[in-house]
């Protein structure tokens, strides 16, 4: 196996040098740090290996940010955020996802349910070919993004029977009747 070229950074200026040390003192960024103590050991002459063995990076790390510094001076030091995998599901999409999130499921014809869970409203965006596909923690991030929030909904049910509303403007036979809030016979403490 043939033995790579030793790799330095380019001669530094004192003015350099004396930026990389203070970068390399007061950097709040872990990752700026590490890339200028990289080249300052660079700069002082140690080897790629030497840098690997006492920082316990990789010898690629080391050489890609001695290469980068010698091309771009100190831009090369700051981090490229990319910011991630870009959004599947376009702004118009999500907003009428949200705009069916805050309809109710009777709106859509379904009566099996009376409010949306992540996990019915993903099968009816599905069925209704909105998306071909959602995770629920794509949906859910989506609708916290919208600012639609649940709210844990009272569940009352309905009677079959097509008198009832008659019979219930009737309190005595709708209602069964509570005992007065008077006093009660029950020993209190509060004569202690």
């Amino acid at each position: 196996m043939a033995r790579q070229p030793s790799v330095f950074v380019r001669s530094l200026t004192m003015e350099e040098g004396r930026r990389l040390q203070k970068i390399s003192r007061t950097a709040k960024d872990p990752i700026k740090l590490r890339r200028a103590i990289v080249v300052l050991m660079s700069a002082q002459g140690q080897t790629v290996k030497d840098i690997t063995s006492l920082m316990q990076f990789s010898d690629d790390y080391v050489r890609d940010v001695i290469h980068a510094f010698n091309e771009q001076g100190f831009e090369a030091l700051h981090p490229k955020w990319n910011g991630g995998r870009p959004k599947t599901i376009d702004e118009q999409t999500r907003e009428k996802i949200c705009l069916i999130a805050r309809t109710s499921p009777a709106d859509w014809k379904i009566t099996a349910f009376s409010t949306w869970s992540l996990a019915k409203l993903t099968e009816h965006l599905i069925a209704q070919k909105i998306v071909p596909t959602i995770s629920r923690e794509t949906l859910r991030r989506i609708l916290r993004d919208g600012k639609v929030t649940w709210q844990s909904t009272t569940t009352w049910k309905a009677s079959t029977d097509p008198d009832f509303c008659r019979r219930c403007t009737r309190s005595s036979s709708c209602m069964t009747p509570r005992r007065p809030m008077g006093g009660s016979s029950a020993s209190t403490n509060s004569g202690r």
